[in-house]
């Protein structure tokens, strides 16, 4: 995926849509490509500090002479405006130096458009969730910026004995993809246990969340894994074990015998390849 990012010396208005100039030898050579107009785009004023401005939003190139383009953008009215010092933390997913040094060192002073690689809207929503708050948690720590491993993947679920060939199965899945899974109770990094289960879920790339039996443990984490937006995957014995606040979401049902896990097993692969491919 990817993301137009323009800074603007002058910054952006306040108005949430209108006509503004942009130095013509600051645009990419392509600016016109009507393509750039259906990407997202971060707008963000020179500097780094609190006072220093990012919005997003849409644009789309509508004049041109020798020395501008006139450039008409929106903002997205569901994204806060977002003050710059606080970009620093992603920088590197959005294209920008974080310490000030190296080839992107003016990244933050110098007027410029660049399209990036990226996924914008999720990162300022991680952004977002990890906004310093005095509602932030207390009970565990979520890293910040996530430092999530694109190899990892974890299971939740029960710790009986029942689960183990259901567990072997996730374990031939995930390698099947050539991804690594782990579960809370084969790791001891931390006092507590719920920290091994948040830093788990934390490093994840796919979570895969088993309700079989509406084990309450599982249900905690499969909420700790959507609110820090990793890709779940649930799957169940029974459909009646899927709560009620769930059950809008796509589950996957399985038999725990031979031909039953096999079968799960196939559904995770095909499913897991679909979200390395997103």
């Amino acid at each position: 995926m990817t993301f137009n990012r323009i800074i603007r010396g002058l910054g952006w208005p306040d108005a949430s849509q209108g006509e503004v100039d942009f130095p013509a030898d600051r645009v990419p050579d392509n600016a016109s490509d009507p393509e750039l107009a259906l990407l997202p785009t971060l707008f963000m004023a020179e500097g780094r500090g609190p006072d220093d401005l990012a919005r997003v939003g849409s644009m789309q190139v509508v004049g041109r002479s020798n020395s501008t383009v006139r450039l008409r953008y929106q903002y997205d009215s569901s994204v806060p405006v977002i003050t710059q010092d606080r970009l620093e933390s992603v920088a590197t997913e959005i294209g920008l130096s974080g310490h000030g040094t190296g080839r992107n060192r003016f990244d933050w002073t110098h007027t410029r458009w660049s399209v990036q690689d990226g996924d914008l809207y999720r990162t300022i929503l991680r952004l977002l969730l990890h906004a310093p708050s005095s509602n932030a948690p207390t009970v565990f720590d979520v890293s910040t910026p996530p430092r999530i491993d694109p190899l990892q993947a974890s299971a939740m679920m029960p710790f009986s004995g029942g689960f183990a060939a259901v567990y072997e199965t996730i374990v031939g899945a995930v390698g099947a993809v050539g991804m690594r899974c782990n579960r809370a109770d084969n790791i001891w990094e931390h006092h507590t246990i719920i920290q091994d289960v948040v830093s788990l879920i934390d490093r994840s790339r796919v979570v895969i969340c088993d309700l079989s039996g509406r084990n309450p443990n599982v249900f905690y984490e499969a909420g700790i894994s959507h609110t820090l937006g990793r890709e779940v995957i649930l799957i169940t014995q029974h459909a009646d074990d899927v709560p009620f606040d769930l059950r809008h979401i796509r589950y996957i049902t399985y038999l725990n015998n031979a031909e039953g896990l096999a079968h799960l097993q196939r559904q995770l692969t095909d499913r897991m390849q679909t979200i390395l491919r997103s």
